[in-house]
């Protein structure tokens, strides 16, 4: 790898436990950057070491609430300001991606608005995971490299050892997700067929397959507040699956996320670790991308193809 000084990483403050484990598996310190909040709720960062001419990869998931999106830009900004070479904002979760169009009239589309702030705050390159919708790339005018939490799940998946696995999606917009999954394991797919009575609120749900004697994994990119997986768990449980797993890669967990999942009939709730979460219901698991996310910044240091990363 290349000389460790052509590089820094530094964190902002709600993702900085991800950071660490991200400088460990590079074998570099966490750079050290200060943010001052002032009583107000306006805040301030700064750089507590020079970056000039360097690479600087900035780590910070955009999850509610929205200061953490300031943070990160005013960390570009101040970079930026600084000198440095090239900005990477490392996201491991992209908020407000869920707003991906317009599907009624006169919203905003969010991502879109999120890419452009990002933009002209000035970054130079984006590496994230699992975005809500893959042609998100496409609002950025910067590389994209967009990684995907197979890499950390389809292992773990593997080692359960799990006889008749069925592949479940919660739901139709994300059949494409959960059909490479049950292509890279050799097992059947099944898909959720629901209707929202509005956000958040999931009025009625349909099986489209057959669970019966099977464990069956249901595959999301999110849980935010676990509404439809758990919906989808009890139904299918009821229907005569021997047990049921789900997995997701960002773990949003709002409201009553916590208590739903430890009441449902899920087994266990895999996520990875792109956003915090304080382990509140004992059914919950996360495996680390931190690893994942040490490597690619390894390979765009030393201008080397990330491609093979990818399991699926």
């Amino acid at each position: 790898m290349s000389e460790n000084n052509s590089f820094l990483v530094f964190s902002g403050t709600s993702t900085r436990y991800l950071a660490e484990k991200i400088c460990a598996s590079l074998n570099c310190p966490l750079g050290n950057l200060v943010v001052t909040r002032f009583s107000d709720g306006e805040f301030a960062v700064s750089y507590e070491e020079s970056i000039r001419g360097r690479d600087v990869f900035l780590v910070q998931s955009t999850f509610p609430n929205s200061d953490n999106l300031m943070e990160l830009l005013l960390m570009i900004d101040a970079a930026k300001r600084a000198s440095a070479r090239n900005i990477i904002a490392v996201v491991p979760y992209f908020g407000w991606a869920r707003q991906d169009r317009k599907d009624k009239p006169r919203v905003s589309i969010g991502a879109k608005l999120v890419a452009d702030l990002l933009s002209v705050a000035g970054i130079d390159r984006l590496i994230t995971m699992d975005l809500h919708a893959d042609q998100i790339q496409g609002f950025f005018d910067v590389p994209v490299d967009h990684l995907y939490a197979s890499g950390v799940i389809l292992p773990y998946l593997q080692g359960l050892h799990l006889k008749d696995m069925v592949i479940a999606s919660p739901d139709v917009g994300g059949s494409k997700r959960a059909n490479t999954y049950a292509k890279y394991l050799g097992c059947p797919l099944v898909l959720c067929n629901k209707t929202r009575a509005r956000a958040n609120v999931v009025s009625s749900m349909q099986i489209i397959g057959d669970v019966k004697d099977k464990n069956v994994v249901i595959i999301d990119d999110m849980v935010d507040t676990a509404g439809t997986i758990t919906m989808a768990a009890d139904i299918m449980k009821e229907a005569g699956a021997l047990s049921v797993r789900a997995c997701a890669s960002h773990c949003v967990m709002s409201g009553p996320a916590s208590e739903r999942v430890q009441n449902s009939a899920l087994e266990e709730m895999i996520f990875t670790d792109s956003i915090p979460y304080a382990n509140r219901s004992a059914k919950v698991k996360q495996l680390s991308v931190a690893d994942m996310f040490a490597e690619t910044i390894r390979r765009v240091v030393d201008n080397e193809s990330i491609s093979s990363q990818y399991l699926v």
